[in-house]
């Protein structure tokens, strides 16, 4: 039998699901996106490969584990998880229409994107949970279970929110039965000096 191509088999059977790459948020820049971009640094693995944010399918009742999710449950990907008031750089929003883009490196078919907010008076400086999050989407764009171009635009209604807010998307396959999923730090005009953080 041919060593090296056993060799490459076992690195390849090594490598994350995600090593193929598919998509992520530019537009406002994601977590992951600033990582690449050099905004928020100290990012580890994730600057080079802010596409690969994959975990299986189901959120809320699904997807990445309590305190994983903006790493989508990749230890590779654990420096993601780190929560504070100051620790990622913020992007200005405003509540009502927004544009979110999401930009492709292998555009899957697709079952739908949804878009969820962190809660009025979620902990900002505690790691992601379900409870951190609205339960329903503010915005559900159906994908029709077609391949969409290599960067789509959704107009999505934002609901209104003071200061530091975290909205994670989700983007739904439909040839898989996996998900990407990317936070969001965004930050609204605050109505008092508290919800400034």
């Amino acid at each position: 039998m041919n060593l090296p191509r056993l060799a490459l088999l076992a690195m390849s059977a090594a490598l994350p699901l995600s090593a193929a790459a598919h998509g992520y948020i530019s537009a406002p820049e994601s977590r992951g996106y600033q990582c690449k971009l050099g905004v928020n640094t100290n990012c580890g693995a994730i600057q080079w490969e802010p596409q690969s944010l994959e975990a299986p399918s189901g959120w809320p009742a699904g997807g990445p584990p309590d305190q994983h999710i903006a790493s989508a449950g990749h230890d590779s990907f654990a420096e993601l998880d780190v929560q504070t008031k100051t620790r990622w750089a913020k992007r200005k929003i405003n509540a009502g229409q927004n544009n979110f883009t999401w930009t492709f490196t292998a555009n899957h078919v697709t079952r739908n994107w949804r878009y969820y907010i962190t809660k009025a008076g979620w902990s900002r400086a505690q790691k992601l949970t379900r409870a951190s999050f609205e339960s329903t989407p503010f915005c559900t764009v159906n994908g029709n279970m077609t391949q969409p171009p290599m960067q789509v635009t959704h107009s999505c209604n934002v609901p209104s929110r003071n200061g530091y807010h975290i909205i994670l998307g989700v983007w739904e396959i439909g040839d898989t039965t996996n998900s990407f999923y990317n936070v969001l730090d965004v930050k609204f005009p605050a109505a008092t000096s508290q919800a400034t953080d």
